[in-house]
């Protein structure tokens, strides 16, 4: 039986600053019942009203990602932590990788950032990636609208990792920050090309000890990168920093940079113009996750695709006549539905 939720009740401990109703949000925003979607929609609804966002500044959002072995978790906790010591309230969405056969995933951030997750002005929210590609949640989004709404004026969107498809929190942050370490061999070695252009900061982590001369020289690497990957007219060139968030060098510095950042968006077109594009990357996210549902949900489209799977198997359809097949077959049920412009 679906677990029932109050959502006046979640929306007045919201707004109210109340971590239990928060929790409980961001379960029903990640849900997958269908049951669930139109109490997640009222309840972003209420969430993001104009009377809600009036009375709060936007959040500074954040979105880190870093190669493996860059020390994300302890890096977050760590900023997190001076940031609360600043005055700041501070929520982090971590994304853990989720098993491509059984679905879970470990949720082990919350055990790397034990300073933080025991502070009253942070609060830490682990989450499975799913089969959700680009390295967030698919309800990511969600859950920060959440957090804002409860007045969290940082938000931090810890990703899986760097890989070609680390880009779709690019999508809903105003600052990507890019982790990188030093002593790996080569130091660009599974970095693409994609994930330096996205960069907004880039900070190479641990750069302490024995170690600080190699991640100077890391930093001069990837400086020289960004020159490569960086388009003459783009006006701003990345900032390659060096910091260690095990013995807290240079964290205000990294964290000037992601202000640096936010300010040139706000003197470039606006932070409200950045934001509202986002959406539409949103919309059309939302779009193609529907699409997907539909075709899981509808009988006749899943007889379809069992069928057509079936026929490609044993080699009496090719994979993209197969796929046109379905494409043809969804249009005209589309088109039978008809549709009328929504009333503004």
């Amino acid at each position: 039986m679906p677990r029932k939720f109050d959502v006046p009740a979640l929306v007045e401990g919201v707004l109210a600053g109340n971590r239990s109703a928060v929790a409980q949000s961001i379960t029903l925003v990640e849900s997958k019942l269908p049951a669930h979607r139109p109490l997640a929609k009222e309840l972003l609804q209420h969430l993001t009203s104009p009377e809600v966002r009036g009375s709060r500044e936007p959040a500074v959002r954040v979105g880190i990602s870093g190669v493996p072995g860059a020390g994300k978790s302890t890096f977050i906790n760590a900023m997190g932590m001076r940031l609360v010591e600043q005055g700041h309230q501070v929520a982090v969405l971590a994304v853990d990788p989720s098993s491509s056969r059984t679905g879970g995933s470990v949720l082990g951030d919350r055990t790397r950032m034990g300073e933080l997750t025991q502070t009253e002005a942070a609060f830490v929210r682990p989450s499975p990636s799913g089969q959700h590609l680009g390295g967030v949640a698919r309800a990511t989004r969600e859950a920060m609208l959440v957090v804002e709404a409860a007045g969290f004026d940082v938000v931090i969107v810890e990703t899986v990792g760097v890989g070609q498809s680390e880009v779709a929190v690019k999508g809903m942050v105003d600052t990507f920050l890019m982790l990188a370490v030093s002593g790996t061999g080569d130091q660009l070695q599974g970095i693409k090309r994609g994930i330096l252009e996205i960069c907004d900061v880039i900070a190479v982590n641990k750069a302490d000890g024995d170690n600080a001369g190699e991640a100077r020289v890391c930093a001069r690497d990837l400086s020289i990168a960004m020159k490569l990957v960086t388009e003459a007219t783009a006006g701003r060139r990345c900032p390659v920093l060096t910091c260690s968030a095990l013995h807290k060098i240079s964290l205000d510095e990294v964290w000037a940079a992601v202000l640096e950042h936010r300010t040139w968006l706000e003197e470039h077109g606006g932070l409200e113009h950045y934001r509202s594009e986002q959406q539409v990357v949103w919309m059309r996210s939302q779009i193609e996750a529907a699409l997907l549902d539909s075709r899981r949900a509808n009988e006749t489209l899943r007889s379809l695709t069992s069928q057509l799977e079936s026929d490609v198997r044993a080699g009496r359809l090719g994979a993209m006549d197969a796929a046109q097949d379905f494409l043809a077959i969804y249009a005209t049920q589309v088109a039978s539905f008809g549709w009328e412009p929504r009333e503004h």
